[in-house]
């Protein structure tokens, strides 16, 4: 599903999953309420929803500071030309690296990595700036979050 076609859905749709953000867990009645429509048409938008992969599934979100990594941070990672294939699949390889994002501009990558202390932060930090293919990293540790949706 591409994100025009989410984009695409349906203002229900997008209340649904607005709820469902709020509150994963949420019941079918809750979810029901909150956009207006019965249990069953709920019920129906969500398998639908499901089957199109809109929603790949249900999780736990934990706040971070119940997280086992207590130092988070941003790691920003400029790959060479024609190296970014190998340097994901280390990157892949390393547990402490959370999230993966492809993006624009300066940098190729950003990672969101997760650690235990700031020492560990560290050896991370550089294990990533010692792949094969990476040019350079920069680093910003997470304070605090403000917000996560």
């Amino acid at each position: 599903m591409t994100i025009k076609a989410v984009e695409m859905q349906d203002p229900i749709d997008a209340r649904l999953l607005a709820a469902l953000r709020d509150d994963g867990r949420a019941t079918i009645a809750a979810l029901a309420a909150a956009v207006g429509r019965s249990r069953t048409s709920v019920q129906s938008r969500l398998r639908r929803l499901e089957r199109q992969g809109v929603i790949r599934g249900y999780t736990v979100r934990i706040a971070p500071e119940h997280d086992l990594g207590a130092v988070r941070a941003h790691v920003m990672i400029a790959v060479g030309p024609k190296e970014a294939r190998s340097v994901i699949g280390e990157l892949r390889r390393i547990e402490a690296v959370r999230v993966l994002h492809s993006v624009s501009g300066e940098v190729d990558l950003i990672a969101i990595a997760a650690t235990s202390t700031v020492a560990e932060m560290d050896a991370v930090i550089d294990r990533i700036g010692a792949i094969a293919g990476v040019e350079r990293t920069t680093s910003s540790i997470i304070l605090s979050t403000k917000f996560d949706r």
